[in-house]
């Protein structure tokens, strides 16, 4: 791992996603660009290997006869490039927090580098893990919901409504620095959004109008914005981010319409997927039941009843990735449902919609939204 040490709430996150199923042991980290910090951090842990920067790691880690298969980065944004092409190039594959990098450039870089070196590389945009998020993917792949019409994608949230970057929060501190975030909450949220949207319905921006705004006095980034988007096909969307929403939580919601029926998820109750058609009744969907997709239910560990939700999403976005990892690595193709996981490809379209709002709100007019990859697939 790198990054992710002392108070870091997302690396908690990580080391319990990827021990959850038991396919992986941390055995090596640089957990802090204080090489004392993450020494001393790594023995909390009872990591084995503990390194000084990840410059150190990567060279360290493949010269070694038994060293790391796969890096976990959970540094903030402006480290994610530099840190997974050091370990990409030496042949290592990467599962990396979102976004994938603050410049289009950068995130190229590292879709060629990916395929360059045959590496894995697996995105944590972990609301695609949910067992019903995949639900509603298959519905929309089944026809069920039609031709698509529309898409709303909402992600609130409440922590940054007033000035804390200045008042002693950490993860506030370089979420609104624009030299280690990039955009503000365009980055931290609106690219989840975004990426939810696309997972479930498979369709891809063509234009888009931004209204981003910047409400806390002081603040050097984007803290709200509100998005019209065109889809490529013709359906229409809108795409709202903000964390200065007062009092609200993590409330992404995706609610997407066709011509036969609808389908509504939300991220803070999300077991239950409700689908309406356009004739008969209301059908809700609740994880856990045999009649859900084979994605579904491979995204599925307890049996109805028994909630899952944020560390199991994340969990399956590392498991799917592992598994990966591990059948390339004995020369087996890995098993399609496990190939489900967000890939650097969905990195560079995520920086892409980021860096076009943030166009777009300048300009306060529509631009060209399309966008695709240097290149596509799950690495080699």
């Amino acid at each position: 791992m790198i990054g992710g040490g002392p108070g870091a709430f997302i690396g908690d996150v990580h080391r319990r996603a990827m021990r959850m199923d038991g396919l992986a042991t941390l055995v090596a980290g640089s957990f802090s660009s204080d090489p004392d910090t993450s020494r001393a951090f790594a023995a909390e842990l009872g990591v084995e290997r503990a390194y000084g920067s990840f410059e150190e790691m990567a060279e360290a880690e493949a010269a070694r006869e038994d060293g790391i298969d796969v890096v976990s980065i959970v540094t903030p944004n402006w480290l994610h490039t530099p840190a997974a092409m050091a370990f990409i190039e030496r042949g290592i594959s990467v599962v990396c927090d979102k976004p994938l990098a603050t410049t289009l450039e950068d995130a190229e870089a590292l879709v060629r580098a990916v395929h360059e070196h045959g590496v894995t590389f697996a995105l944590t945009h972990n609301y695609t893990g949910y067992p019903l998020v995949k639900q509603a993917r298959a519905l929309v792949e089944a026809g069920e919901l039609g031709e698509i019409r529309k898409v709303v994608a909402e992600y609130s949230q409440g922590w940054l409504a007033t000035p804390v970057e200045r008042e002693g929060s950490k993860q506030a501190a370089w979420r609104t620095d624009p030299k280690k975030a990039g955009a503000g909450a365009l980055g931290d949220i609106g690219s989840h959004a975004e990426n939810l949207a696309m997972y479930v319905t498979g369709l891809h921006l063509d234009r888009l109008c931004a209204d981003v705004r910047t409400f806390v006095e002081g603040r050097a980034v984007d803290d709200d914005a509100n998005i019209l988007v065109r889809y490529e096909g013709g359906a229409g969307g809108v795409i709202h981010c903000s964390q200065i929403a007062a009092g609200r939580e993590n409330d992404l919601s995706l609610r997407v319409s066709g011509t036969k029926g609808s389908l509504t998820w939300n991220q803070e109750t999300p077991n239950e997927l409700v689908f309406n058609p356009l004739e008969g009744q209301e059908r809700v969907y609740r994880r856990g039941h045999a009649d859900l997709s084979d994605a579904a239910r491979h995204a599925t560990r307890l049996p109805p009843g028994h909630p899952e939700a944020f560390n199991e999403a994340f969990a399956n976005v590392y498991s799917n990735a592992l598994r990966t990892i591990a059948a390339r690595a004995a020369g087996e193709e890995p098993d399609p449902l496990d190939l489900d996981f967000p890939t650097v490809e969905d990195g560079a379209r995520g920086v892409h919609f980021i860096l076009t709002a943030l166009e777009s709100g300048e300009q306060e007019a529509w631009v060209d939204a399309s966008y695709e990859p240097p290149s596509a697939g799950h690495g080699a």
